[in-house]
């Protein structure tokens, strides 16, 4: 066993994905590739995943599957949809918010719209005791998957995450990390407005010091 093998081991996790679209689809086939054990699911069915077992080598199952199955669960749907997770199995769960409000998809919210919350307080009021951090939502998935360069590269492009569990924190941070990017921390999870569709930091190429930067100075819009 290689040194870089027993690497992957000791930091193996298993990701339960909730949401086989683009989003969960890049984030299996990056976990895979770092050497994690991935389950995808959807709210359709088993059956309209059998092709992504042999496409990408991870487990399918259902929603319910994946929640058990996973050490972390990566919440991928649409926030319309967000009302249909089962709170009380999530309880507990370390949870990865990637979830973006688009209102020609999701309808008009009012208390989003006015800035009154954000899509990751929205998502933790649906899941009062999951751990949530708000993550791999601010980057195109065509990007997640080319854009990684090793650790120490001076162009390397830089996330941004939010979050209260310092644990769920340090897991996004591997992740980032093993596929290619540096992480910029924005604070609690109330602070994930500053990478939201529509702010400076939101699918923005930037470097760790920039993108620090633009978090820092990020303006609510009104």
């Amino acid at each position: 066993m290689n040194q870089e093998t027993s690497m992957k081991q000791e930091t193996s996790m298993k990701i339960g994905i909730i949401g086989a679209g683009f989003v969960g689809r890049a984030i299996a086939k990056l976990g895979i590739g770092a050497g994690h054990q991935v389950m995808l699911s959807n709210s359709r069915g088993v059956q309209t995943l059998f092709s992504l077992r042999p496409m990408l080598g991870c487990e399918i199952g259902s929603v319910e599957e994946a929640i058990a199955f996973g050490d972390i669960v990566v919440i991928a749907v649409p926030l319309s949809a967000i009302q249909q997770l089962p709170a009380a199995l999530l309880a507990g769960k370390a949870v990865m918010d990637a979830v973006n409000y688009y209102p020609e998809r999701d309808g008009h919210i009012a208390e989003l719209d006015s800035h009154q919350i954000t899509t990751s307080e929205m998502l933790a009021q649906q899941l009062p005791q999951a751990r949530i951090t708000k993550a791999f939502n601010a980057i195109p998935m065509t990007d997640l998957e080319a854009d990684g360069l090793p650790a120490g590269n001076a162009h390397r492009r830089a996330l941004p995450l939010a979050g209260d569990d310092s644990t769920g924190k340090q897991h996004v941070i591997q992740l980032y990390d093993q596929f290619g990017f540096d992480s910029v921390d924005a604070g609690a999870l109330a602070e994930g407005w500053r990478f939201e569709r529509g702010m400076p930091a939101y699918c923005v190429r930037m470097t760790a010091a920039e993108l620090k930067q633009t978090l820092a100075e990020a303006v609510l819009p009104g």
